[in-house]
């Protein structure tokens, strides 16, 4: 136990879509250094997003470094003081690799990548329960959102990857499983294992016995020899071995990016949290059983806190663009030349102009789930300018968050939230977006079927 008087730190590796950041905090989860890097995007084809694994891995090394340092700076003793690293990453997102030279047989194909729609399709004809034949085992339809769509696409167009399964030499991972492996050694023993959080973003995990659906795994010709070990989102799961900054420093936990938001958040049982990110995904706390979702949510996974803590699960709505299209208007359109002007710009109108903008640059997910939708922006006129397609695309985040609520609302009833004596459902949000102010008034605003107060 340490004393008062000794400097203790924990830090966490907070790998995500666009960037990587490492934070240290002292024993008052007070940050004391971070540092944060951007990593290239790759668009190989329409609707197709990759990641270099190596790039990712290489952005890490770099953060953790580069905080340690900011940290030493500040006259804090990092290095002998840190006890712990835990891990929150993007879900879904896909690496095969080999074991035996640990390079990757292909990039990572994010979350967000719709090249699976033919894989999705035939199998919804093949299978007798359709778009919905997994949902009782692992809680999510059949979509080019989840991780086993995307190793079927790997295990049938990647000849690296076909060769590699059928020798024996391939490792399967979503990027959590790829942080570990190479943080406690790589080839030279690395930690082969995924958190229940990021297993139960793959479409193979049973949610019930948190374990690999057998059922699952031989309906879609997947072995389980390339499978992480799933475990818990708190224990101790190896050491950082040399050649990365903070050797022997234990890695003690892990979580999926929006279910670390949600504990972080401290949502209990009826409880709920909107991250505003690349994406928006709304989580709500239901409780130590799963609950079905009948309007288009997910059935995932909260958190399970050790290997005999009880299991708490969620229902919840992914939406995949968010503050994307921000970066988007930004970065193709040029109607803005930082994401922070849209602020100022959308406030230049009193509303949109009867301009509406719908985001659905890789199809479209909770409570819709159609990968073929395209987006669209309709209502232009003369009258149309820059702000009002600002404005249109700041609501355009709060109408698909507010699909979600009343889809959420519908699945949970009046029982399964916790609301004020006023009737109210508070809503807790986060992420990047959230600095925007009009955002969340304007979120605020829109009409629900039920009343709604966000806090910070």
């Amino acid at each position: 136990m340490a004393g008062e008087g000794e400097e203790v730190y924990v830090a966490a590796i907070d790998q995500g879509t666009t960037s990587t950041r490492f934070i240290i905090y002292d024993r008052h989860a007070k940050p004391v250094a971070s540092h944060q890097l951007e990593f290239k995007q790759h668009y190989p084809e329409a609707g197709w997003v990759e990641h270099d694994p190596m790039e990712i891995i290489e952005t890490v090394k770099v953060c953790m470094k580069e905080a340690v340092d900011k940290a030493k700076d500040r006259k804090c003793n990092v290095v002998a003081g840190l006890k712990a690293i835990g891990i929150t990453n993007q879900r879904e997102t896909t690496v095969m690799w080999s074991r035996s030279t640990g390079l990757p047989l292909y990039n990572a194909i994010v979350w967000m990548d719709v090249r699976t729609s033919p894989v999705c399709r035939r199998l919804e004809s093949e299978l007798s329960g359709g778009r919905t034949h997994f949902v009782e085992t692992c809680g999510l339809p059949i979509s080019t959102y989840f991780s086993a769509l995307k190793l079927l696409w790997l295990m049938e167009n990647v000849d690296a990857v076909k060769d590699a399964v059928r020798t024996g030499d391939a490792l399967f991972g979503t990027i959590d499983t790829w942080l570990i492996w190479n943080l406690t050694g790589g080839v030279a023993g690395g930690q082969h294992v995924t958190d229940c959080s990021n297993a139960s973003r793959t479409m193979l995990m049973n949610l019930k016995t948190l374990d690999w659906d057998k059922p699952t795994l031989d309906a879609l010709g997947i072995s389980a020899a390339i499978l992480p070990k799933i475990i818990s989102n708190s224990e101790k799961i190896g050491v950082v071995v040399n050649g990365f900054p903070l050797a022997g420093v234990p890695i003690s936990g892990c979580l999926g990016d929006q279910h670390a938001a949600m504990l972080g958040q401290l949502c209990q049982k009826g409880e709920a949290k909107s991250t505003y990110g690349t994406g928006a995904f709304i989580l709500l706390n239901t409780g130590e059983e799963p609950t079905e979702s009948s309007h288009g949510l997910l059935s995932t996974i909260a958190y399970k806190l050790g290997p005999t803590a009880p299991t708490n699960y969620a229902l919840e709505g992914s939406i995949a663009i968010a503050g994307a299209a921000v970066q988007w208007l930004r970065d193709s359109l040029g109607i803005i030349q930082t994401a922070a002007e849209i602020e100022k710009l959308a406030e230049t109108v009193p509303d949109s102009g009867g301009i509406y903008f719908v985001p659905a640059f890789n199809g479209l997910f909770a409570p819709w789930w159609r990968d073929d939708a395209r987006g669209i922006c309709i209502g232009i006129t003369r009258f149309t300018n820059k702000g009002h397609i600002a404005r249109a695309v700041l609501e355009s985040m709060c109408f698909q968050v507010n699909d979600v609520l009343s889809s959420m609302h519908k699945d949970a009833g009046d029982a399964g939230e916790v609301k004020s004596a006023e009737g109210e459902f508070l809503l807790r949000v986060d992420g990047g977006a959230t600095v925007n102010n009009l955002l969340m008034q304007i979120q605020v605003k829109e009409n629900v079927s039920f009343q709604v107060v966000l806090q910070k």
